[in-house]
Order: structure tokens, then sequence, then C-alpha cells
């Protein structure tokens, strides 16, 4: 499966063009701040867009995050706390999630990955077209890790 990571501006602006979406100083905000935070709901990006001065309200962002969401160029993430959180990576990988801190962490595993697809494309399910597989695991810190 190719990877659609995006890495850079340079490599958005093009996904942007590609979806017939202009370059925009918001939406290049938007990226850039994703880009630090890797999974984020609109709430924090918009936060972390003030911080650095840029006045942006919370129904932009979300309106950007699900226009690129729309395009998959970011994928969604439900939290457990039932807000959406978009993430910049829409590469193959798995997601850890956090349900005492509603945290996203990626998990890449090739090697499950494959055993997961490979048993499931002999596998049918009427009524239905599998078009993407989509793993999360739930979790919470052990207590180890919520003393460090």
């Amino acid at each position: 499966m190719a990877t659609n990571q995006v890495k850079s501006l340079t490599e958005f602006e093009s996904q942007l063009h590609r979806h017939g979406l202009k370059t925009t100083r918001q939406r290049l905000a938007v990226h850039a701040v994703m880009i630090e935070l890797g999974h984020a709901c609109a709430d924090t990006v918009a936060d972390r867009l003030r911080e650095k001065g840029a006045g942006v309200t919370v129904a932009s962002v979300y309106n950007i995050l699900s226009q690129l969401a729309d395009c998959r160029i970011y994928t969604r993430r439900l939290s457990g706390n039932n807000k959406m959180y978009f993430d910049v990576n829409s590469s193959r990988h798995i997601h850890l999630y956090d349900r005492e801190n509603n945290t996203f962490r990626d998990l890449v595993d090739d090697e499950l990955m494959d055993i997961i697809q490979s048993k499931l494309r002999r596998r049918r399910f009427k009524g239905f077209t599998v078009e993407d597989i989509d793993i999360q695991l739930v979790a919470r810190p052990t207590k180890k890790l919520k003393n460090a």
C-alpha cells in the first residue's frame, strides 16, 4: 500500500491542487500545526494557532480539517469523549488510543497489517465491500507510565 503521509508543505500544496483547493494562509497554518501535533482536534489546533498569533476561529479550523479529511489528505479519529480528532498521517498504521488522556499514538507494524489484510482478503461480508482497514487499540496508561 502506498504511503500517503504528508511530510512537507510542498507536498501538502500539491495535494491541495490535486483536489482543486487553493493554498490559503489558513490552510497552510493549520497544516503546519498538524505536522507538529500529529493527531489533534479543532480546539487544540485553534489554541496552538492563537499562541502563534494567528486569529483563526475553532469553526474555521474544524471546516479546514474536515475538508482535508474529505479529500483523504488527513483521516478522522473519534475519541472516547466523542470529540473528532484528525490525523495528519494517512499512511497504513494502527492507532493506540489512550482513553484516560484522549490521545492517539501511531503504531507502525507492517507485519501485523499484512497478516490482517491477508486474512480479510479471503473473507466476504454479505452486503458489504471492505474499503479500508482501520485498527484502533484502546488502552489506558499503566501505573508506571502515570507516575513518570
